[in-house]
């Protein structure tokens, strides 16, 4: 059984870590799993599951990249109670120091149009993307111990990945690459620059069809995100050509002064979560 690191006594739930999750894919890491606060009733409820990259920055500011955490156990407590949303158990998914190469979405590079950006990625980060690999992990090794230590609805409709800046990216290739497993994705922040146009028009080109699937995206305007605008615009047009419904399926927000990171995140984290969960 996983032994609870940080119970709450406070109504905001419980989270469980799994230390050095062992996989036949990637490096072992850390899986930090939060679950709501029980409801009183007795029931055996099961819930929605989100799959967050950066799993470190989540529920403690003392682990955080920048001791400010996303504060993802208050805010889905705070969407619970004002029955804005059911709940979602929170898989948080620590990242590793190969976080850019398992992170680089790996189909698109390997095409001829993609050998530019796969020689400059290379030349950047000292290797190739890992992020098939890194799927993989999440899809046959993660996901299935998840749906049986925890009251989970596996299907498809209550299954989707989150995540921000390379997060965003590896999120939404998840989405693409297993239409059958996640059912939607929520991307902040998306680092688009790291590929371009030629990452951008790769993963449009390919989205699963419209109707059945839930996408996210947003930006700020400030320090890295002052360059993204663009680059999202040019996703929304796939998104809009795909058949996505904006403000039904497909939802894009810009927040305006917000900066690149998880202070911003933190504070705008309540609108994927309500879109993925409504």
């Amino acid at each position: 059984m996983p032994l609870p690191y940080a119970p709450f006594s406070d109504g905001t739930g419980a989270i469980a870590r799994h230390a050095d999750f062992p996989s036949r894919y990637i490096a072992s890491r850390h899986v930090d799993v939060w679950r709501p606060p029980e409801d009183g009733s007795g029931s055996a409820t099961r819930y929605p599951v989100i799959y967050m990259q950066d799993g470190q920055n989540l529920f403690d500011p003392a682990l955080s990249f920048i001791g400010v955490d996303w504060g993802m156990d208050e805010a889905m407590t705070r969407l619970i109670r004002e029955k804005r949303c059911p709940g979602a158990i929170i898989v948080g998914i620590w990242n590793s120091p190969l976080r850019l190469r398992e992170y680089m979405p790996q189909t698109p590079l390997m095409s001829s149009q993609g050998q530019r950006v796969l020689s400059r990625f290379i030349e950047q980060t000292g290797g190739k993307p890992l992020s098939d690999g890194y799927l993989k992990f999440l899809v046959e090794e993660l996901k299935p111990f998840v749906d049986a230590r925890y009251p989970t609805l596996p299907d498809p409709a209550h299954t989707w990945v989150m995540g921000s800046s390379m997060g965003g990216l590896i999120s939404l290739y998840a989405l693409i690459e297993y239409p059958d497993v996640f059912g939607g994705a929520g991307c902040l922040s998306t680092h688009w620059p790291i590929g371009e146009g030629t990452l951008v028009d790769a993963l449009g080109a390919v989205l699963p069809p419209a109707g059945q699937h839930r996408l996210y995206f947003d930006y700020g305007t400030e320090t890295l995100d002052a360059d993204y605008e663009p680059w999202q615009q040019r996703m929304d047009e796939w998104l809009r050509t795909a058949g996505y419904r904006e403000g039904q399926d497909w939802l894009t927000r810009k927040f305006e002064g917000a900066e690149h990171s998880e202070r911003a995140w933190r504070e705008r984290v309540d609108w994927p979560l309500a879109f993925l969960l409504r």
